[in-house]
């Protein structure tokens, strides 16, 4: 039997990464799910991370990086620093939120790349989407343009014109979207952590809560996991 190519996934154990799992898995990739720890205070988002890879049968292939310390300066890292709750979605566009994690995204597409090298990956696939880069500039289009054009300059395989894919299926999708796309995928969407407070149940009140909750009412779905606050879905 013809092995399958390798993608590398960057898998938080929430809903748009895991979505971005079922893509991969649907366009018949070998999973090499990778998870950051980062010091993040919802760091519950790991042990869903586990569940979602080992639901996807590649648990042995999952990988930890432990970047504690290393990354900080944001509401999810520094514990003077709150999380922001019951806010309006033009409060959430209105700036790039203090849940913006300095360069987060380019140190793990940089460690996913490195990674993807040395294991032969031919994409790394990561879960930014339209809301996200309306706040983070790290998940805009033009970011991930341009880390595509580092790989194609800075590595060996990108040298020999056979550069490694960045892959982000969500970028142009609203969480209704998403949540359509996860649902007609089969995504294990009872596995997965969205809340930045990091509680369980989900605060529900986070803006990480809200623009989720808002896409399964959006989709016409009921979301199966639980919240500390009543949902009318």
């Amino acid at each position: 039997m013809q092995a399958k190519n390798k993608a590398v996934v960057i898998l938080s154990g929430g809903l748009d990464s895991t979505t971005c799992m079922a893509v991969a898995q649907d366009g018949g990739l070998e999973l090499w799910p990778l998870t950051f720890f980062y010091g993040q205070k919802h760091s519950i988002e790991l042990e869903s991370a586990k569940r979602v890879a080992a639901h996807y049968g590649c648990g042995n292939r999952h990988f930890i990086a432990d970047l504690n310390g290393l990354i900080r300066g944001s509401a999810l890292t520094d514990a003077d620093k709150d999380i922001p709750v019951g806010r309006t979605e033009a409060e959430m566009q209105a700036e790039i939120p203090s849940t913006y994690v300095p360069a987060r995204n380019i140190v793990f597409l940089a460690v996913a790349l490195s990674y993807a090298e040395a294991i032969g990956a031919e994409a790394i696939y990561i879960g930014v989407n339209a809301l996200d880069y309306s706040g983070y500039p790290d998940c805009r289009p033009e970011f991930i343009e341009a880390f595509q054009e580092v790989i194609n300059k800075g590595t060996v395989a990108g040298a020999h014109g056979d550069g490694i894919r960045i892959e982000a299926p969500l970028q142009h999708l609203t969480k209704a979207d998403i949540v359509r796309l996860a649902s007609r995928l089969n995504a294990p969407l009872e596995l997965t952590h969205s809340c930045y407070q990091g509680t369980d149940p989900a605060c529900g009140v986070c803006d990480s809560c809200q623009l989720r909750i808002k896409g399964f009412k959006e989709a016409g779905v009921k979301d199966p996991v639980a919240y500390a606050i009543e949902i009318d879905w």
